[in-house]
């Protein structure tokens, strides 16, 4: 009967979640309905369902006071932050005009351009829909207007946005490594090769493109006579202020010197002032990043607090034992159980977003994960791309209505067919991660 109510509470989940409703209430209501049927079935000896019942929420309080004190996630709201006045200092704008003026007569330069700006986006937002909008935003029209097809403009938009959720640091990295009792540095340290890899690979293909096909990505010639020198020069000075306050945060994670909550607040700072040196901080603008680091850290938040609400009332219906016995009962070997715990975690990527995953799923898998003798963060970067991977993939890439929903004049078929062989990159690099594991735990 208990595994039935398994498949009861998560068949529940995922019709009501389907109704539109907020996740977060979605987590926690039908978290609440099954505990109030829990007591009720239990009061008539129906089931055994000693912790899935009302007395069991209690427990959620605590679980929401120690998430709100909990000095790992910290760094969470600061890197929003730290993202958030980027944005607002135009950084990313100016770097997307030097850099095209620089690498205008290159095969494909412009979307060169936009994986660079990608790279600096997803190691100052870490969220992918804030890198992709913006991408899609400053990007697609300049790119079209340089006659670029969207078949590769859409793609390298698409698939460099979601870079945010692997190169560090990442806001998701940050709420795996709390969740799943993984130091939040050796995350950061272990996404760094696999993270930039993707992007070196963007590059290369999109040359290799641009040279097979001239016409759809075209190098340009320049609009004035200026100085390759005096080019690269206004270029430095653009690239100075994000590229030493990127250095500056991871630098001092990787060797050490701060942990990921002070470079939180090193980025955050840096951030800072470099809005006010570009002259774009003002009262006003100040006031919009504060508010709206709020509201993105409270929804993050409640979805952590509808999570937690959700998981207590699973492993009190023993739901954890049971995900672990069916894990263990495959005819796999431990690479093997691995493998599908991947595919499944793709498969849920199409549907859930990747703090549902994060939160719910992780947890459960990961202990069987352990007790096969996998190295902790080899196996997290290793689902971190995989959730990269399913965010790109169609039909239902959360990436792919970002991009939908930001760009005139295209079709959702256009964008499908544009990041093909983006996912068949990121998939390169994923067996890559998988066979050669030193690439992560260096």
């Amino acid at each position: 009967m208990d595994a039935l109510f398994v498949f009861l509470l998560a068949s529940a989940f995922i019709a009501v979640m389907f109704t539109g409703f907020p996740v977060a209430f979605v987590l926690g209501g039908v978290a609440v309905a099954f505990a109030a049927l829990g007591t009720l079935l239990e009061s008539f000896a129906v089931v055994d369902a000693d912790m899935a019942s009302l007395r069991m929420v209690n427990f959620v309080a605590n679980r929401i006071f120690d998430t709100l004190s909990s000095y790992s996630l910290i760094p969470m709201s600061m890197f929003i932050f730290m993202g958030l006045m980027l944005e607002k200092s135009g950084a990313a704008e100016r770097l997307l005009t030097q850099m095209h003026k620089v690498l205008r007569p290159v095969p494909g330069g412009m979307a060169v351009a936009v994986v660079v700006i990608g790279v600096v986006l997803a190691a100052s937002t870490g969220i992918i829909g804030a890198s992709v909008v913006l991408l899609a935003t400053i990007a697609m029209p300049a790119m079209r207007a340089a006659g670029y097809n969207d078949s590769i403009g859409l793609g390298v938009v698409g698939a460099t946005g979601c870079l945010g959720i692997l190169i560090p640091p990442s806001i998701m990295l940050i709420v795996m490594g709390d969740q799943l009792q993984i130091p939040v540095g050796d995350l950061f340290r272990g996404a760094i090769i696999p993270g930039f890899l993707l992007a070196l690979a963007y590059v290369v293909y999109v040359v290799i493109y641009a040279l097979w096909n001239s016409d759809a990505a075209p190098a340009l010639e320049r609009a004035e006579k200026q100085p390759v020198g005096q080019l690269i020069k206004e270029l430095t000075t653009t690239m100075i202020g994000p590229l030493l306050l990127i250095v500056a945060v991871l630098g001092s994670i990787v060797f050490g010197i701060a942990t990921p909550t002070e470079a939180s607040g090193i980025g955050a700072a840096g951030a800072t002032l470099i809005a006010l040196s570009s002259k774009q901080l003002t009262w006003a603008t100040f006031r919009e990043v504060c508010d709206e680091t709020a509201l993105t850290t409270a929804f993050l938040f409640g979805l952590i607090f509808g999570a937690s609400c959700f998981s207590v009332v699973l492993r009190g219906y023993g739901g954890d034992e049971l995900i672990e016995g069916a894990l263990f009962a495959l005819p796999l070997s431990a690479d093997g159980t691995l493998i599908f715990i991947l595919f499944i975690v793709f498969m849920m990527g199409f549907f859930l977003d990747w703090m549902e995953i994060t939160l719910i799923i992780a947890p459960l898998v990961f202990p069987v994960l352990l007790s096969l003798g996998h190295e902790p963060a080899w196996a997290a970067i290793l689902m971190a791309i995989c959730l990269q991977t399913s965010f790109l993939t169609p039909p239902v890439g959360m990436a792919l209505f970002y991009l939908s929903n930001s760009v005139s004049n295209v079709e959702i078929g256009t964008i499908y067919r544009a990041v093909f062989p983006f996912i068949a990159i990121q998939t390169g690099v994923l067996l890559l991660a998988f066979f050669l594991p030193k690439m992560v735990i260096w």
